[in-house]
């Protein structure tokens, strides 16, 4: 769906048609995606650790990929360490037998696939056709009653083959304990031709792709989190829905934007997203909200689909009117909202009426656009709630974004985290987030509780203070608030065997942000200390007073050198990690 979505979206903007299966399978661009580990949003390669081992391989052929493919799963993952040094010619690649090299040398003489075993038995052992495939199944499924007379029959026919009989003992040992975790290299193909593709779309048509992949992924708020993170990361911007760029599903504007799909909207329907669409296409961009409502069909966009395109952002382009000018009240008592519908089924009407009359046509008749009232404007998150109430995320902005840089890098934990206390257990932690939902009273015995939920960037997690901790704490339970709490996840009370969460302080992170670092180590290979990347340093130095240390890990091939600047003290805030960032600088906050 996301290949199909994407390359639907190169034809919208680019007019190009794309037969995916005919692809250049030799892509320079795709391989130095998959060597630089990039693979964020594509198939099968996306996690970490095969991240880190991607940057490890640096692939350069196809086959690389469904090695990897077959290898990154528990079992042969131990291996991977050794493909990848054989590959770069850091390991001496050797073969039991040497002809074996005829089957091992695309996985540089390790034993990958189930099809290799399948053809050495027959080029060692003469196997047929029909026992190499019943050898497949004996040893993936362990079959003992099947295996002690095909081993009889290898050992026997590698003999009269000329191979000695402890070399043949030693490789039908390695196929037995390859077996257990075995994957056949028809599957690994297969899943790496589909990996290759989404690779080779996220490559050249970068914005088009992750455009595919936020449509498709729009239930699920951590992934999409997680996608926009990867946007922002590629330079790419990912902007509200707009009445005059948006289509049903996620584009790509003119600039190489990603923009919000309309149909995406909650309280849009398709009807009306269709409509504004053919109406755009037909007679040109709309120049104004009264043009807007002077040309759509209120039959399927009706009052409650304007009033959700208004909210989410869909209008902000036209500058003589806000998001909440739609529900401001004017002198009549009557909201804007009601009269705007009122003005476009009117002119609707009237240009009906004058295209019907015996010499009437467009321009016979004109009518006074409603005055826009004053109206005061929102706060900011009045704004982003009301925003993502409509498209279920904060998109032109997020209410913590003054804290990010604490939050995702100070902070020891986030609400995805929380949500498995156990692997957090005997840990002191350190996180933050704005408080979403607040519960509060009395339990039975008059004891007093609070229960909070507190949402970060990825995701939300529930918190629960009873008796002292919320006569303590509670205070900070206030719907909006952005908090920093510090805690202790340990075995819950009266050995239950539960583990709780224990609050040991909290404060309002607009509090404490100045505070919370008072040092920065940046680390740099001595190989890529030069006078660029000094002089960058020193410029960000400069322009970032503050009172953080600042200290230097100068990282040699056998040691490492830790260096006090003793004159610098600066501002660790989100403009200076962004600048470290870009400039691929590592780090790391005390």
């Amino acid at each position: 769906s996301i290949i199909k979505d994407a390359v639907a979206n190169v034809e919208l903007t680019n007019g190009k048609k794309i037969d995916i299966d005919k692809i250049d399978i030799d892509d320079k661009k795709t391989y130095q995606l998959y060597s630089e580990g990039k693979t964020t949003g594509t198939f099968q390669f996306e996690s970490q650790g095969m991240q880190k081992y991607l940057r490890d391989l640096q692939p350069t052929k196809f086959e690389d990929l469904i090695a990897m493919n077959a290898l990154y799963r528990p079992g042969p993952m131990e291996y991977i360490p050794s493909f990848v040094a054989r590959k770069h010619g850091k390991e001496k690649i050797e073969y039991d037998i040497p002809i074996m090299e005829e089957y091992l040398n695309e996985t540089y003489g390790i034993t990958v696939y189930q099809e290799q075993v399948m053809l050495l038995s027959r080029l060692l052992a003469d196997f047929t056709r029909g026992q190499s495939d019943e050898l497949r199944k004996a040893m993936g499924k362990k079959l003992i009653d099947k295996m002690i007379p095909l081993k009889e029959k290898f050992l026997n026919g590698g003999k009269a083959n000329g191979h000695q009989e402890k070399t043949l003992n030693k490789i039908w040992a390695d196929w037995e304990k390859f077996a257990s975790y075995a994957f056949n290299k028809s599957h690994a193909t297969c899943y790496s031709w589909v990996s290759y593709q989404t690779a080779w779309l996220k490559a050249n048509y970068p914005s088009e792709y992750m455009a595919a992949v936020l449509s498709n992924n729009l239930n699920n708020i951590s992934e999409i989190t997680k996608i926009m993170d990867e946007c922002k990361s590629m330079k790419m911007n990912v902007l509200s829905p707009d009445i005059n760029e948006s289509y049903f599903k996620f584009s790509v504007n003119k600039v190489g934007d990603v923009r919000f799909g309309l149909g995406a909207i909650k309280g849009v329907g398709e009807g009306a997203v269709m409509n504004i669409i053919e109406e755009r296409a037909e007679n040109g961009a709309f120049k104004n909200i009264f043009d807007f409502v002077e040309r759509i069909n209120f039959s399927v966009c009706n009052k409650k689909c304007i009033d959700a395109l208004a909210l989410s952002g869909a209008f902000d382009s036209f500058i003589s009117i806000r998001r909440e000018h739609f529900s401001t009240v004017n002198s009549k008592g009557e909201e804007f909202m009601d009269t705007l519908v009122r003005y476009g089924n009117k002119f609707q009407l009237d240009k009906q009426s004058a295209q019907n009359s015996l010499f009437g046509d467009d321009n016979s008749f004109s009518i006074a656009h409603p005055e826009i009232p004053k109206c005061e404007k929102w706060s900011d998150l009045a704004r982003l709630n009301r925003e993502r109430e409509l498209i279920g995320i904060y998109l032109s902005a997020h209410p913590l974004d003054d804290y990010e840089f604490i939050l995702k890098h100070v902070c020891s934990a986030d609400t995805q985290k929380l949500q498995d206390l156990d692997r957090l257990n005997g840990k002191e932690i350190s996180f933050g987030g704005m408080v979403t939902t607040v519960r509060e009273g009395q339990t039975k015995r008059g004891n007093p509780y609070t229960i909070f939920k507190i949402e970060d960037y990825s995701g939300s997690f529930e918190i629960a203070l009873f008796s002292e901790d919320s006569i303590n704490y509670g205070r900070f339970a206030r719907m909006g608030l952005s908090i920093y709490i510090t805690a202790r996840v340990q075995p819950r009370q009266w050995g239950t065997g539960e583990i709780e969460l224990k609050i040991s302080s909290m404060n309002l992170l607009s509090d404490v942000k100045d505070k919370l670092v008072d040092k920065i180590t940046l680390q740099i290979p001595i190989t890529e200390l030069n006078d660029t990347t000094v002089n960058e340093i020193s410029a960000m130095v400069k322009n970032n007073s503050g009172n953080a240390l600042l200290y230097f890990n100068i990282i040699g091939e056998e040691s490492r050198i830790q260096l006090f600047s003793r004159q610098s003290k600066i501002q660790v805030n989100k403009h200076f990690i962004d600048n470290l960032i870009e400039n691929n600088i590592d780090f790391k906050i005390n």
